[in-house]
């Protein structure tokens, strides 16, 4: 599972572990906004990597890893500032069907269940 050059660009990586694949993006000088804080472009592009991997992999779980899908709806929402520390990002596929599939994604930093953005999105499956 490879992530295209721009999720490169930001240091995401993919943790290894079973499941839905989860992205981490560590602090650095590109993903800086506010003096202290991730900027809210580098939390949405995380969450939509997420996103993204969480649908390859349901998709490959269903025999259909071959299968091309693009967005067609984002929305996100910024919970808190993102500090100056690693953030993590995961993905859950909501419902998958044959042309369209909804994907949630949430992003966090010291603690899951207090996250900095989440979002919902939509895809078109051709």
């Amino acid at each position: 599972m490879m992530l295209p050059p721009y999720a490169t660009l930001l240091g995401m990586e993919i943790e290894r572990g079973e499941g839905s694949p989860v992205l981490t993006m560590p602090f650095a000088t590109a993903v800086l906004g506010r003096p202290g804080f991730v900027h809210g472009g580098a939390l949405a592009g995380l969450l939509e990597m997420a996103a993204i991997k969480a649908l390859e992999h349901a998709l490959g779980a269903e025999g259909r890893g071959d299968a091309r899908f693009k967005p067609v709806n984002v929305t996100v929402d910024f919970m808190r500032g993102g500090r100056e520390k690693e953030t993590r990002a995961a993905g859950v596929v909501s419902r998958l069907g044959t042309r369209i599939a909804n994907v949630e994604a949430v992003a966090w930093q010291d603690d899951r269940e207090r996250p900095v953005a989440a979002a919902r999105m939509n895809f078109l499956i051709g």
